[in-house]
């Protein structure tokens, strides 16, 4: 059998995307930090989304069939580490540390983010301790061309930006 600790170690050395993901349900707002987000095609623009079903937020999520991912750049760690549960705050609170407004779906838009993709679930698939929620595009915030920000050995590093 694999193990685990192993597999973790492995994928901490795997860098990938910050995101903040949001949706909308009966009762408000819903957001949490997350990396596992892939594209999928672009004909329909589909997103992959994984969440832990053992997360507070997943059954949200799950249940609300939206989701906006929010891509991050550099100074959003902080940003990142409140919707990672940082301080424990309710979602009001979280939500009042930045600017968002709506796109199409009513799940949350940050202003500040690189992009923000907002989708419809279209379909979910269990596999081990996590959903795999396949996303489509229906609307896309574009924002400035900035550095990135990755999640890599267990701590946040700025990709620069490409000389124009």
């Amino acid at each position: 059998m694999l193990d685990r600790t192993q597999f973790r170690e492995a994928m901490a050395r795997l860098g990938a995307a910050v995101n903040i993901i949001t949706t909308h349900g009966p009762d408000g707002d819903t957001g949490m930090t997350v990396s596992a987000v892939c594209s999928v095609t672009d004909d329909p623009a589909t997103l992959i989304v994984c969440i832990n079903r053992s997360s507070r937020q997943h059954a949200i999520f799950k249940n609300a069939g939206i989701i906006c991912v929010n891509i991050l750049g550099p100074g959003q760690e902080d940003l990142s580490a409140i919707f990672a549960g940082k301080d424990h705050l309710p979602m009001p609170e979280r939500f009042a540390r930045a600017t968002w407004h709506k796109l199409e779906t009513g799940a949350l838009a940050l202003a500040q983010s690189a992009a923000s993709l907002d989708c419809k679930v279209s379909q979910m698939l269990d596999i081990g301790t996590h959903t795999v929620f396949f996303c489509e595009v229906q609307a896309i915030a574009l924002g400035q061309k900035n550095a990135g920000l990755v999640y890599h050995g267990r701590a946040y590093h700025h990709v620069p930006h490409p000389a124009a």
